[in-house]
């Protein structure tokens, strides 16, 4: 365990099929094997600590899944309460996942602002701390780390592929490279066709709303990205590329056979950008893709996402 003993300090690996696939050297950054399947236990793990420290008793956070997940983990792990506020999209599974975790499920809403705007109003009883599934800067800050454990290995990549819903592992790992002294090293920031609110952010040069999120992506269906995800792109170098249902989800399933690991659409976009070739790597010598897993997969459900796609 780390020195928060909540996360782990996922492997790097080299892939040989992805290196094929891209023409370039590839590596991983294996988030899919912390202990509650997404790099989510890293920031959401650090955020609740704080809480306690702040003499919190509960803690409170909205989330279509893996946020939620990490939450519940972290708080049992830690003595403190949990509420996970959930939208009607999240499926019985992964409620089923945070409650063996010891956290309470309420579900609020069609899509994951209906469920935020609740969890907000929960949040403000006394000794109850919101804990934000992706604009918090102490979760920021957890997320980085893995930045750091990359950097410990000795491989230093010129390219990080992250994929991006609210913002939240974007913003981790542009401060991660900057902490360890790696700031021009481009990140390529993946989204699904229907959840792309921050390639529209970088196009209209501020934050905007998405009208409806419309993907099987559902982990990256935050409507509007973090403002600070947005500030990045323009101090560093960031670049969009967006993937669709069906390029992300047969990602999955090749990442499958080529690793024996199975991780969610979400993930599957940014493994999709090494697959397809995306020009946007074009150039990229040695590439590191974050592999943030979700704790949402099974054989079943991408057999349903396969078939769904198409």
């Amino acid at each position: 365990m780390s020195e928060a003993g909540l996360h782990v300090a996922t492997p790097l690996w080299e892939s040989a099929p992805l290196g094929r696939a891209l023409g370039a050297e590839v590596w991983l950054k294996m988030e899919a094997l912390q202990p509650t399947g997404s790099f989510k236990l890293r920031g959401h793990g650090a955020a609740c600590r704080a809480a306690r420290e702040r003499g919190g008793r509960r803690v409170v956070c909205s989330s279509g899944g893996n946020a939620g997940l990490a939450v519940a983990y972290a708080a049992r792990r830690l003595g403190l309460e949990a509420l996970v506020v959930v939208p009607a999209t999240t499926p019985e599974s992964m409620r089923e996942r945070i409650r063996s975790e010891g956290g309470e499920v309420l579900e609020h809403g069609a899509v994951w602002d209906d469920a935020h705007g609740r969890a907000c109003e929960l949040a403000a009883e006394e000794g109850t701390v919101y804990v934000h599934p992706f604009d918090d800067p102490l979760v920021w800050e957890g997320h980085a780390g893995l930045v750091e454990e990359i950097a410990e290995t000795g491989v230093r990549p010129d390219c990080m592929v992250v994929a991006v819903g609210g913002g939240g592992l974007m913003c981790g790992v542009l401060e991660g490279l900057e902490a360890v002294g790696w700031g021009e090293v481009e990140v390529v920031a993946v989204e699904t066709d229907g959840t792309a609110s921050l390639a529209a952010a970088m196009e209209a040069d501020e934050a905007v709303s998405l009208e409806r999120i419309d993907s099987l992506a559902t982990s990256l269906g935050a409507r509007r990205v973090a403002e600070r995800a947005l500030a990045w792109t323009r101090r560093r170098p960031v670049r969009s590329w967006i993937a669709s249902d069906e390029q992300a989800v047969e990602a999955c399933v090749r990442f499958a056979a080529d690793h024996r690991v199975l991780v969610e659409p979400a993930c599957g976009a940014a493994l999709a950008a090494v697959y397809e070739r995306a020009g946007v790597l074009a150039g990229h010598e040695r590439v590191c893709v974050v592999v943030c897993g979700g704790a949402g997969v099974d054989t079943e459900r991408l057999a349903a996402w396969r078939a769904g796609a198409k």
